[in-house]
């Protein structure tokens, strides 16, 4: 009987091992399939124009059959990479308009943002909760719907076509106020009576609290904001008319010849590789920022 019942323990075990090695077999597979749009960019940014021709001939110049992508290149270069990095002037002006677009929008929404999510958590005010929903139907609206009145705005500020026009919408997002909102609500009240009684001032209890204990939330309302700013595409284009002034998200050409298809694979690269590099950073702090985001009040 003994020996039966070690028997189906064991039988129970297998089981519950393949079960795993099963599920992991999915995952690894679908982990494949999103990656495989990656590793085609970078694969075709070490391609070079011959061997781009024959893979991708008849998507991007309309002749007959279908594209074939190898994942790895045949004929390695880094052509496409020199052509970025050392013959295209405009790659660097627009590097540094995404440059200053993003870590201005950071900046602003590090120093009205906190603010905003502090006093919204931790004070109580006349009209409090309409304008918290206020935030919050702010911050489902597209940019679409609100691209009409964005736009005269700017125009009456004159910032139409300066990069301070998009700059300036972005500092006073209401989505970092809620992420931050979240973590700052955590605070305990008695820790902030107690530094009261013991002479803090408001200024030094947020300063000295609110930002250190509430650093994951900032942390991650900063990761989301490089990775939404870095990225923009609908803004620059309805803003800025001056082509010095947009930024690398738009810098891409078209993907009209063969010719071009290679620089637009490594441009790709590069303006992938930062968002990526601060995704993978901040990667436990935007855990924890959609943890938060996802617990009703």
């Amino acid at each position: 009987m003994e020996e039966k019942v070690f028997d189906l323990k064991i039988l129970n075990l297998k089981k519950a091992h393949l079960g795993k090695a099963v599920l992991w077999g999915v995952l690894a597979l679908l982990a494949a399939a999103a990656l495989y749009p990656v590793f085609f960019l970078v694969s075709g940014s070490f391609m070079g124009k011959d061997e781009l021709g024959d893979c991708l001939g008849a998507v991007v110049s309309g002749k007959e059959g279908y594209a074939d992508f190898p994942l790895l290149p045949g004929f390695p270069t880094l052509s496409h990479y020199v052509e970025v990095f050392l013959d295209s002037p405009e790659f660097f002006v627009m590097f540094w308009n995404s440059i200053k677009i993003t870590f201005g929008v950071l900046a602003g929404q590090l120093a009205v943002g906190t603010g905003a999510a502090w006093g919204f958590a931790k004070y109580e005010f006349p009209w409090k909760r309409g304008f918290f929903l206020i935030y919050m139907i702010l911050m489902l609206l597209p940019f679409q719907v609100l691209m009409l009145s964005d736009y005269l705005i700017l125009d009456r500020l004159a910032l139409i076509d300066h990069l301070w026009g998009i700059i300036l919408p972005g500092i006073f997002s209401t989505f970092p106020v809620f992420i931050m909102y979240r973590f700052f609500s955590e605070i305990p009240d008695s820790l902030l009576e107690s530094a009261r009684l013991d002479g803090a001032r408001e200024w030094q209890l947020f300063l000295y609290l609110a930002l250190p204990i509430g650093s994951s939330g900032i942390i991650a309302a900063m990761v989301l904001g490089f990775l939404e700013y870095w990225s923009l595409i609908e803004q620059p284009l309805t803003f800025l008319k001056e082509k010095s002034l947009l930024p690398l998200s738009v810098f891409l050409p078209d993907i009209t010849s063969v010719n071009q298809s290679g620089m637009a694979f490594a441009a790709s690269v590069v303006t992938f590789f930062p968002a990526l590099m601060v995704f993978l950073g901040g990667q436990d702090y935007l855990e924890q920022g959609i943890m938060a985001g996802a617990v009703k009040e």
